[in-house]
């Protein structure tokens, strides 16, 4: 005798779903900065101050890491969410480079501190390598530093692999030597040889 047909559940007819596809990554984009004093880290702001917005044209990037306001020099920014992470986490330890002028002359016991690791309010900072150089053949800043006729500065070059909050200022600070003027020189591999002050170049 034959079996009647069985109909099958409404859940069983529906027809597979494919595989949703994954949208290729957009291409990977890697901004180099020299960011002129006065210009605040970021791409908006409510009081009309300059941001980088102003300097940067491409879309879809985002600073890996900071540089105060009245910082200059070399910023990073890119679309690469690893990339950023390397650039900024603590336990990457990406090497930077200051060019910082200060107030004073520091001695040679001094700027040993600053090598060894000097103790700040948020702890003792990591040894880093600081060295004398000759002033930089640089562009003038707007305004100008103040700069005391009666009190001798000098320029040092300060490499860390860290990057606390206003860090090359407190460790200056800490020796007697206030920072007059903060130029980041390097990060990792790239530094702002052949950028002009403002210059945003796309290099990836």
């Amino acid at each position: 005798m034959p079996q009647p047909s069985r109909k099958q559940p409404h859940h069983r007819r529906l027809k597979k779903q494919s595989p949703k596809r994954d949208k290729p990554a957009a291409p990977r984009k890697v901004v180099l900065l020299n960011k002129p004093f006065d210009v605040l880290c970021q791409f908006t702001d409510d009081q009309g101050r300059a941001t980088l917005a102003d300097y940067v044209s491409e879309t879809g990037v985002y600073a890996a890491g900071r540089l105060d306001r009245d910082s200059e020099g070399l910023l990073v920014l890119t679309n690469d969410g690893a990339l950023q992470a390397k650039l900024t986490q603590p336990g990457r330890k990406t090497s930077k480079t200051y060019w910082v002028q200060v107030e004073n002359i520091p001695s040679d016991e001094a700027l040993e501190q600053l090598r060894q690791g000097i103790e700040l309010k948020d702890g003792m900072t990591l040894p880093a390598v600081v060295e004398r150089m000759p002033a930089p053949d640089i562009w003038p800043r707007t305004p100008p530093v103040r700069e005391r006729k009666s009190i001798a500065d000098c320029w040092l070059s300060i490499t860390l692999t860290e990057g606390r909050n206003r860090q090359v200022r407190r460790m200056t600070a800490a020796i007697g030597c206030p920072t007059l003027r903060l130029i980041r020189y390097r990060i990792g591999n790239w530094t702002i040889d052949g950028l002009a002050n403002g210059e945003a170049k796309l290099i990836e």
